[in-house]
């Protein structure tokens, strides 16, 4: 019998074929990869047209990915799946039209918001959270449609809660720790995990260090535990792995991240002027060779075989299943 997949729903690195081997050294059967931040639709199909080119490139080490089955074929043939996520919603413009194209090219998560107000929803940074936006209440219906995800990672609480209420498919928090574990903007409070995980939804945690109790020096330890505390709390069917590993970017990335076009000042985000660029990643999580460790942290924690596999990938690859073809 096939073992239970290893998915990594959020990655963000400097890819090469140095990392395409390294997911293969860690067993990462696919990894949902960002494509786009702030680009608009025509800048989106360019990295589309990339991410062609090293599918060409190495078609030994990697392939598309557009449905669960797909990560099955990935596993079988020694290869790791790529699924498309945007981390904002500007590849669809203003037009609603578009997210059955961008579906059709193979993006499956799309966030309403990243850190701002959007068309959408409001971003986490924002003062004030008005909830989703009469544009938004159509795109989630449309996103319903044809299957492209609703992923709320960088949203604000209440836009989250009303993206999972309106949703008539379950949501993502694709990359996130629980708020009460380290109080970070981007993390989330117990209500809004919640309201994502009752109606069916997932969340991914995160390894990026700003998300971390502790930050560079958490320990694996004490994120296992908190993985294992929210099991308790909301279900382990609900939960996988979304490290967010933005490996071998220079910090001019994590300046488009945070800045895109929108500003002419710097934002630091959750960072700093006096550290204002990619912290380092803790000792135990440098990149994909290292999933191994996260699997045994898990598993010291009490949790039985079975729920660590679903952590570890199973409850994604059912959740791709359920959510990536048309309603």
């Amino acid at each position: 019998m096939a073992r239970v997949p290893r998915i990594d729903n959020l990655q963000y690195a400097n890819w090469s074929e140095k990392i395409f081997r390294q997911m293969r050294e860690g067993g990462v059967d696919a990894v949902h990869v960002t494509i786009a931040y702030h680009e608009n639709f025509r800048e989106t199909v360019l990295n589309f047209e990339q991410w062609n080119s090293w599918f060409e490139q190495y078609p030994d080490l990697i392939m598309k990915g557009q449905w669960a089955s797909d990560v099955d074929r990935a596993q079988q043939t020694g290869r790791t799946a790529i699924f498309f996520g945007f981390q904002n919603p500007s590849p669809i413009e203003d037009d609603i039209g578009l997210v059955e194209i961008v579906h059709t090219l193979g993006a499956r998560f799309m966030q309403l918001t990243y850190n701002n107000q959007s068309l959408l929803a409001t971003g986490c940074y924002e003062a004030k959270d008005t909830g989703i936006t009469r544009m938004g209440k159509q795109v989630i219906k449309e996103m319903n449609r044809v299957g492209l995800v609703v992923d709320m990672s960088h949203s604000a609480d209440r836009s989250t809660i009303e993206a999972a209420d309106l949703s008539e498919r379950p949501i993502a928090i694709t990359h996130a720790n629980p708020y009460e574990w380290s109080p970070a903007l981007r993390n989330k409070k117990d209500d809004v995990i919640r309201a994502v995980t009752e109606n069916g939804g997932m969340l991914g945690f995160s390894i990026y260090p700003h998300h971390l109790k502790d930050k560079s020096d958490c320990t694996l330890e004490s994120f296992c535990e908190m993985i294992a505390r929210t099991a308790e709390k909301f279900g382990v069917e609900h939960l996988g792995i979304g490290t967010d590993l933005c490996q071998d970017q220079p910090d001019s990335i994590v300046e488009w991240m945070r800045v895109g076009r929108w500003s002419k000042e710097i934002d630091y985000g959750e960072g700093s002027a006096a550290a204002p660029g990619f912290p380092p990643m803790p000792s135990w999580f440098n990149d994909n060779k290292d999933f191994g460790n996260i699997e045994a942290g898990l598993k010291a924690t009490g949790l039985s075989d079975d729920e660590v596999a679903g952590i570890m990938g199973g409850n994604w690859h059912r959740f791709y299943g359920d959510n990536f073809g048309p309603q």
